[in-house]
Order: C-alpha cells, then structure tokens, then sequence
C-alpha cells in the first residue's frame, strides 16, 4: 500500500477544504492558537515515516495524553484500577457530571475527565516522583528527551477548571479520590498541557500498534493483553459522546484531544497523528476526522 501518495492526496484535499469549528475558547491558552494550522504524520511499525504540513509544530495534546496516563497506571497497578474506573462508553459530554453521580462516583472509562483523574489519583500513590516519572514515561515511548509540560497551559486550565472541580469533589464524596484534590487536579493539568509534534505523538503510540512493544527498540513496555485492552478502549471511548461516530467513519481505535490532535492505530500495520484545532460540536478535530476517514477510505484498511 502506497501511503506515503494516499496522505499527499489527503493533505492537498484538505487543505483546500474550509474547515467548520473554533478551537477550544474555554481554555485561554488554546484560543490564542493558529486555528488554521493543518498536519498529519505517518508511522509504520517497520519505520516509515511520512510527515506533511506542520506535523513538526507542538501543540498541546490535552486529553491524548490520557491514553498514556492509562498505560502507565495498569502498567504499574494491574487489572485493580478497574474497580475505580469502568471501560463503557460515556455517550455523554467528557465533563458529564449526572452520569456520575448516578454511578456513584464510579467514571465511565478512563478517558473521559472523571475517569482520567481517577487514573492521575492513582499514579499519585503508586509513583514517588509523579510529574517527573511519568514525562520520563513520555519521552521513553517517544525516543525523545525534550517533550515538556507546558506551564502557562496547565495554569489556564487550571483558572477556568469549575467543571473539573466540581466532578473530583464529587468522586472523593463516594470515596473514590485518595489524595488531595489540589494535588490530584494540579498533575491532572500538567499532564494535558504537555506538547508534541505529530511526529512525535505517531511515535508515542507506536507501541499500541504492536502489542505493547516499541517497534524500533524492541523494548516491551506492556503485555500484548494490556496493549489489546487500551486499543479496545480507545475503539469505544477515544472520542466521548462521538466515539460510534468515529468507527464508522475511520475504523481504527484512536484518541482526541481539544487542542486539535488526534492519533490513530492500525494494530500490526501503523500509527498516524492529525493536527488542526478547529474543533466540532463534540470537542474533536473537525478536519482530523476528516482526514482519517479519507485515509482509511482511500486505503480501504481498517480493523473491520
């Protein structure tokens, strides 16, 4: 399959195209962004790499990161954090608060806000160095040393986080947050105001792609069952209340982000990374989508 030609023709119809949507006002920092910015990176688990438009520019990756905070957590607690976090599909917004308190404080899954900071509670207890160990968890997957938090993201977040708030509250009143919630919120923020190119976050979840090991190193950072579980997550739950939308578009487990990224795996084949931050009703790219959709289209590959 010819892809490196399949993602010239995606990227120059795209680029043509008017994209719908605004970037993510709510958090200050993201609105100040280029909404027009426009790239897409390819990585094959043999490694191919093939990049076009601004897929070297950072962003903030935001809620993609989730994924990674899930992988370190049952890495390092096993199959005992899914007694504080379910795998089913929200169908609600990612900041839901009712589905929640119906569920007594138990979140959906783990991508989902309540969900992920369920899973930033537990990294809390089980690391010494949190925000220390888990960048260095970062920049291993990504064979890279310089991905970093973003200060002035993780504060703007942080100023306007009432909903985020609200829903941490209400999980340590079932019982369900151990540490303090300022700490727990703080690392929380920190986490999605970390930044990668397209090439780099392709790179990061190249592991996904093949059974929970690096392809270029070899090295095994999760059991081939671990790595099946997160894809499947992902399948259901990577994109919030767009999740069924985005299989029957794509076909491929994947995750968004608000500030406009999204990464998706072809299990044993690849992994490619989008960026535009023109987001739709439901929080996610709207040109990102489109794009993978006219990938998998054109490629006519996907896991179905």
């Amino acid at each position: 399959m010819d892809f490196k030609t399949i993602l010239k023709e995606v990227y120059t119809d795209l680029l043509q195209t008017k994209s719908n949507g605004q970037p993510a006002s709510y958090i200050p920092e993201l609105a100040n962004i280029d909404p027009d910015k426009f790239g897409m990176h390819y990585c094959s688990v043999n490694g191919e790499h093939y990049g076009l438009g601004d897929h070297q520019e950072k962003f903030s990756v935001q809620s993609i990161i989730k994924v990674i905070s899930l992988c370190l957590a049952f890495k390092t607690e096993g199959v005992k954090i899914w007694k504080r976090v379910g795998v089913e599909p929200s169908g609600t917004p990612f900041n839901s608060l009712v589905q929640l308190e119906h569920e007594q404080g138990i979140p959906r899954n783990p991508f989902i806000n309540a969900g992920a900071i369920v899973i930033c509670d537990i990294l809390l207890s089980q690391l010494d160095k949190p925000k220390e160990e888990f960048l260095n968890f970062v920049n291993q997957l990504a064979l890279n040393s310089t991905i970093q938090y973003n200060p002035k993201i993780a504060a703007s977040e942080k100023d306007h986080g009432y909903r985020n708030a609200a829903l941490i509250n209400m999980m340590k009143s079932f019982g369900n947050i151990e540490n303090p919630i300022e700490d727990v919120l703080d690392f929380y923020y920190d986490i999605c105001s970390i930044e990668m190119t397209c090439e780099e976050l392709a790179q990061t979840f190249q592991l996904f792609a093949n059974n929970g090991c690096i392809p270029s190193s070899k090295e095994r950072v999760i059991t081939t069952s671990q790595s099946k579980r997160i894809n499947a997550i992902m399948q259901l739950c990577g994109f919030y209340d767009e999740a069924g939308e985005f299989s029957f578009k794509v076909g491929l487990p994947g995750k968004s982000g608000v500030g406009g990224g999204i990464v998706a795996i072809h299990p044993g084949e690849y992994t490619v990374a989008v960026w535009s931050p023109r987001l739709n009703k439901k929080g996610n790219s709207y040109k990102g989508i489109q794009a993978l959709e006219m990938l998998t289209t054109k490629s006519e590959l996907s896991i179905f």
